[in-house]
């Protein structure tokens, strides 16, 4: 008889959750093997998600094809009952940053979250429950083009996720995913002059390596590697007949995003799409696969892995079914096998070294 490894889970976010306390699973040693259950109480599938918006002078037209296309974002996470938060900052909320140099106490205030430009909706992060969620939303992310044109999206994510202003909006089991949309490259150095007479230009003092944000957005999330709980994607310049149809404007390829990006599993857009809703429909795809993985407790045979949703067998496909993650020891599904909140979830295997008898 094989020895079999089940895991009985609820949709959850991190499936194989450790340690002591109300939040631990409970084990029990049976005569095949290990059982794992998961309550359905503990976790729930949540996403806090930040956008962070350029508000430069050239950005309107890049807003309102975000605003327009948000449905291709939101959609999938509704329907599947996701437990999310959506907020919003924008590229010059680094002026609130005390370490940056000339710092000044009256920019304090810009590292709260947005809530519109030239119109409020006095609603700061967005749940499934905010009546007319989408209008909200297409306000709240109309910035306006008043901001500095010193864009610096990476410090001024950092500095609006690391604000009490806007405490309480990063859960600790949430998947975070960061979404970038600019036209310019990332300038963030807090050694940089704050006033913005050098933006756009490398040389000008110096620029903070993008590995620093990777490390920020570990520590943020207590997470690193294949088991990262969170990722950055970006809708910026990301070649050149998208960059050249932008010079005479001035700017600068998103090499520094591309980095950030690659470095966290993102997604990268290009700026120039006359649609942002195919580049949105793969952001939210991307990260609806990140934050509904299953940690494993033990190494599987591959080709044992049987992994069933509310009692229906799901294909081993890298489209619409589930694949294995060996680098986080995790089973990640996707497209249409994505399963809604609440799903009882079944992965059977055999683990590595255990021959059967």
């Amino acid at each position: 008889m094989k020895t079999i490894y089940k895991i009985l889970a609820s949709f959850v976010l991190v499936a194989m959750a450790t340690g002591c306390g109300k939040n631990s699973p409970s084990f029990s040693t049976l005569p095949t093997g290990q059982s794992f259950k998961q309550s359905k109480s503990i976790f729930s599938n949540q996403l806090d998600i930040l956008w962070v918006i350029d508000d430069s002078g050239s950005m309107s037209p890049y807003q309102t094809n975000l605003t327009n296309n948000f449905s291709s974002f939101i959609n999938n996470f509704a329907t599947k009952g996701y437990d999310f938060k959506i907020s919003i900052t924008d590229t010059q909320a680094y002026l609130a940053d005390p370490t940056l140099n000339g710092y000044s106490a009256s920019n304090s205030s810009l590292a709260k979250f947005k809530d519109g430009g030239s119109s409020h909706s006095g609603i700061f992060t967005i749940l499934p429950t905010t009546p007319n969620l989408q209008n909200v939303f297409v306000n709240n992310a109309t910035l306006g083009t008043n901001g500095s044109g010193d864009e610096r999206a990476f410090s001024s994510m950092r500095t609006a996720l690391s604000s009490n202003l806007n405490a309480g909006f990063l859960r600790q089991q949430s998947f975070l995913a960061v979404i970038i949309l600019s036209d310019e490259d990332d300038f963030s150095g807090s050694g940089r002059a704050s006033n913005g007479g050098n933006d756009h230009d490398y040389g000008a003092g110096t620029l903070d390596p993008v590995n620093n944000y990777v490390s920020y957005l570990d520590q943020l999330t207590a997470t690193t590697g294949a088991s990262r709980r969170y990722n950055v994607s970006a809708i910026s310049i990301i070649d050149n007949a998208c960059l050249q149809a932008h010079q005479a404007g001035g700017s600068i390829m998103g090499t520094r995003y591309a980095q950030l990006v690659s470095a966290t599993n993102g997604v990268a857009g290009s700026i120039c799409d006359a649609s942002y809703a195919s580049v949105l429909d793969k952001i939210q795809s991307q990260i609806a696969e990140l934050s509904t993985q299953f940690f494993l407790n033990s190494t599987p045979q591959v080709n044992t892995i049987v992994v069933k949703v509310n009692g229906v067998t799901v294909a081993n496909d890298a489209t619409n079914g589930w694949t294995y993650n060996s680098g986080a020891n995790s089973i990640i599904f996707h497209g249409s096998a994505i399963p809604p909140q609440n799903a009882d979830i079944n992965i059977d295997y055999v683990p590595t070294g255990l021959t059967g008898h």
